[in-house]
C-alpha cells in the first residue's frame, strides 16, 4: 500500500492506494493518529483502495474514535465496492460519515 497525504482547506486528506491489510494497516494507523495528534480534521480518500481486511477496519475505527475524543471531523470518501461491502456487512457504514467523493466533503 502506498498513500498520499495532502492538506485541503481545514482537512488533511490521506489517500491510500491498493490493498489495506494486516501488513500495511499499521502504516495507515500511524498516519491517521499523527494527523489527529496535530489537531487536524481528517478525510480518508478510499477511491484507490481495492481491498480492506479487519486490521484496516480496526485502524479506521480507532481513527474515528480518536477524532471524536479530540473534537475533530473524520470522514471517508470514494469507497470502491469491496471496502463498501465490508463496511456494510459490519454495519460500520452507519457509523462512519461517508460521502461519494472527497470534493463532496470539501464543498460542504
Amino acid at each position: 500500500m502506498e498513500f498520499e497525504i495532502r492538506n485541503e482547506g481545514d482537512y488533511t486528506v490521506i489517500a491510500p492506494r491498493g490493498e489495506i491489510d494486516f501488513h500495511s494497516s499499521p502504516r495507515l494507523r500511524r498516519q491517521i493518529l499523527d494527523v489527529l495528534g496535530r489537531g487536524r480534521d481528517l478525510l480518508i480518500d478510499m477511491a484507490a483502495v481495492s481491498f480492506v481486511d479487519s486490521s484496516a477496519i480496526a485502524s479506521l475505527v480507532e481513527g474515528l474514535q480518536q477524532a471524536k475524543e479530540k473534537g475533530r471531523r473524520f470522514g471517508l470518501a470514494g469507497l470502491q465496492e469491496a471496502p463498501r461491502q465490508v463496511l456494510h456487512l459490519t454495519r460500520l457504514d452507519t457509523v462512519f460519515p461517508i460521502r461519494a467523493r472527497i470534493d463532496d466533503w470539501l464543498e460542504a
